[in-house]
């Protein structure tokens, strides 16, 4: 088809940030905008900490697990091998990010059952793919494009599958249940941002993006095509021009939902009584340049 008129560029892993961008923007906090621009407020500008909920912890070390359960060779893929690897990556976990501990503090049956529903969810994993059968071209890989010359889009992918014809699949886990409206659309929007970053630096349109649901065992693939990966690029570039302006104007309103049940911040917002911080002196919009050695979003942040 033709090409889109919206510029687009790869950025390679390795590459300098071109002096050219202004900013970069990730699937989280593009749907954080979408879902409530006041979120993204808190979330991107004022920078707000979130202590870590159970679930997302679990749902961080569940992909831990299932990206070091390809590690093993295939006939070793097993649900016991699985279930083998969640004490020690929890471990590693808590290591890493010592926020983590403080979920369970003393409480060791709380934290047994924790890594028992890890489990549980592996199985779930299990009742829905044979990793026996796998070999995926990258886990865990971070992907990026530069579009109207000056917005880095990138995120991480769970896993992608390379077939012999060189078709691609996007597969992401969600450790949360299956599918509910609100979290179906913010699940896809992430998937076709990933999507679109493959087709604008490799060429293909990917086949097949494909949401596993753990907790319920089940599958939602989703086939993309190039004439609507185009509108979504024109989309997000103009989320991003929406961002650009809601922060000169420094007017991030809150959009109440069902998802105000989860935000860590309903204490600042208006719609609860709260009032925001001031806002910070030369804030700009979206996420920061990111650094290659660090990752931004840790994995399972999205349920």
């Amino acid at each position: 088809m033709t090409a889109d008129p919206v510029t687009t560029q790869q950025l390679p892993p390795t590459a300098e940030v071109p002096a050219t961008l202004r900013a970069s923007l990730s699937p989280s906090r593009a749907a954080d905008f979408k879902t409530c621009p006041l979120l993204y407020r808190f979330r991107s500008i004022d920078r707000l900490p979130e202590q870590p909920s159970v679930e997302q912890a679990r749902g961080t070390l569940v992909h831990a697990v299932l990206e070091r359960l390809f590690d093993l060779p295939p006939a070793g893929r097993t649900p016991t091998a699985a279930g083998d690897l969640v004490a020690p990556q929890w471990e590693r976990l808590v290591a890493e990010q010592p926020e983590l501990a403080a979920l369970f503090a003393a409480d060791a049956e709380a934290r047994a059952e924790f890594l028992r529903s890890a489990t549980g969810l592996l199985r779930g994993y299990f009742a829905v793919e044979d990793p026996r059968r796998l070999e995926p071209a990258e886990r865990e890989s971070l992907i990026s494009a530069v579009v109207d010359e000056e917005l880095l889009i990138r995120g991480y992918l769970d896993r992608l599958d390379v077939a012999p014809d060189g078709a691609l699949r996007v597969v992401d886990y969600k450790t949360g249940g299956a599918p509910r409206e609100a979290f179906e659309a913010r699940a896809l929007f992430q998937l076709k941002f990933y999507a679109l970053v493959l087709w604008r630096t490799r060429g293909v349109v990917p086949r097949v993006l494909r949401l596993l649901y753990l907790k319920d065992a089940e599958v939602c693939d989703y086939a993309p095509d190039a004439d609507e990966l185009v509108r979504f690029e024109r989309t997000v570039v103009a989320l991003w021009r929406a961002i650009e302006a809601a922060t000169a104007a420094q007017d991030f309103r809150p959009r109440p939902s069902r998802l105000c049940d989860w935000c860590s911040h309903q204490r600042l917002c208006p719609s609860f009584g709260g009032t925001p911080p001031p806002f910070p002196v030369g804030s700009a919009p979206a996420d920061p340049l990111p650094d290659a050695r660090s990752r931004p979003t840790p994995p399972g942040a999205d349920e």
